[in-house]
């Protein structure tokens, strides 16, 4: 990011207010001894991302959510969520509603595709906010250190379901379980409603993908994102650490078990929030 942590500073101020930046530098995070935290969080960032996130979650998803004292206070945690809407919107919506929902707000560190980080300026503002690469050791760093991670288990396949088979899950890869049980973790389900009709999908080019080193790449049949309600439903915690020993992530049995139950807990709170909505955008 070519610019300094001021600057961002200055530009999240036409978004928020003063108070609103004072709670925000307060963030947990594990400074480095230069402002930044090993993989590149800033507070001053993250509020950038707030001027950028803000409005969306405000004024054109009118986010809906509860099931907030499921998120720790402190302590690592893994957030497990269904995964739609062929970008991930539904990302930067749970990382704002995290934020506004803990005091002091900690930052769901998401998990992204090994392409992202190396996308010219995305890639580093996304790191500056708080986002990594998934790898099994900026993983382990973050859970060590009592952060909180954000894992979309359905992965990639979750974003390019055609519309007919939306809120059906693909089947939940086993990181995130294997993470959890690992390093004493609990699993808080999350079950997000509304993204799935944000952009219609045509179709999922694997020719697109290629050079992005992705299968497949949607293609929407609007130009932008239509403002859907979103809804965001945290589920009890997995309490997995009190369950399980660290040695069990180890068992391919056990984790595959923890995955499915994790699976069946988000599907629960989908169908929830679909029984409840009034309609796509009410």
């Amino acid at each position: 990011m070519p610019f300094p942590p001021s600057i961002a500073r200055a530009l999240a101020s036409l978004y928020l207010f003063d108070d609103e930046l004072d709670r925000l530098s307060d963030l947990h995070y594990q400074d480095a001894g230069h402002g930044y935290d090993p993989f590149g969080l800033h507070p001053d960032f993250v509020g950038l991302g707030h001027l950028i996130a803000g409005p969306l979650y405000d004024k054109w998803f009118r986010v809906i959510s509860r099931g907030h004292a499921s998120i720790p206070e402190v302590g690592p945690a893994v957030l497990a969520a269904n995964h739609s809407g062929s970008i991930p919107i539904d990302g930067a919506m749970i990382w704002m509603d995290v934020q506004r929902h803990t005091h002091p707000p900690r930052v769901a560190r998401a998990i992204a595709d090994h392409f992202v980080p190396s996308l010219p300026w995305v890639g580093t503002l996304f790191a500056r906010s708080g986002m990594i690469g998934g790898s099994r050791g900026n993983t382990r760093v973050l859970l060590e250190n009592g952060e909180l991670l954000l894992i979309f288990p359905e992965g990639t396949p979750g974003i390019i379901k055609p519309w007919k088979e939306r809120y059906q899950l693909r089947k939940f890869r086993v990181g995130h379980a294997e993470l959890a049980i690992r390093h004493s973790a609990p699993i808080i389900p999350v079950g997000v409603i509304g993204a799935e009709e944000q952009l219609p999908l045509i179709h999922a080019s694997k020719r697109l993908g290629k050079p992005f080193g992705v299968p497949e790449v949607p293609i929407p049949a609007v130009p932008f994102p239509l403002p859907v309600r979103y809804r965001i439903f945290y589920g009890d915690p997995i309490p997995v650490h009190e369950q399980y020993s660290p040695d069990d992530a180890d068992d391919p049995e056990v984790v595959r078990k923890v995955a499915a139950q994790v699976q069946a807990a988000v599907d629960v709170l989908l169908k929830q929030g679909l029984k409840e909505r009034k309609g796509v955008f009410a």
